[in-house]
């Protein structure tokens, strides 16, 4: 798995919004690297970049092996992420990769939780091999 961060910024202004921000928040500060996109070219071929205000939306791109984009989340300004359920994703893709196409992992799946075996037999049936955990 590899994560990088892309935005409009330049690399000096992701290392002093590291060293001064992110670095308390975070030991050792963000462990990826935060690439610039000057000029937006990355940001709009991914649909994230705002032509009249000339800055990226918060987008999150899960792309696998392969190049596919398998999952992605565009989000105003405002509202943060939540980076335990992007590794949960992450995760889940893996090891939906991992068994082939034959696993298939339920909303809220986790590692070490069952998966699905999709197939005719599972239609009508998934409540008898998931349940959802009662803590949110």
């Amino acid at each position: 798995m590899e994560v990088l961060s892309l935005s409009v910024d330049s690399v000096f202004v992701h290392k002093m919004w590291n060293d001064t921000e992110l670095a308390k928040m975070v030991d050792g500060g963000v462990p990826f690297p935060m690439l610039s996109d000057a000029g937006g070219k990355v940001g709009r071929s991914y649909g994230v970049y705002d032509e009249d205000a000339g800055v990226e939306m918060r987008g999150r791109f899960l792309i696998d092996p392969d190049g596919v984009i398998q999952a992605y989340e565009v989000v105003t300004p405002p509202v943060g992420r939540r980076i335990d359920e992007t590794l949960r994703q992450i995760q889940a893709f893996q090891h939906v990769r991992a068994s082939g196409g034959s696993e298939a992992t339920p909303s809220g799946w986790t590692p070490g939780s069952p998966a699905l075996k999709p197939g005719p037999e599972l239609v009508g049936n998934v409540w008898k091999v998931w349940k959802p955990s009662s803590e949110a």
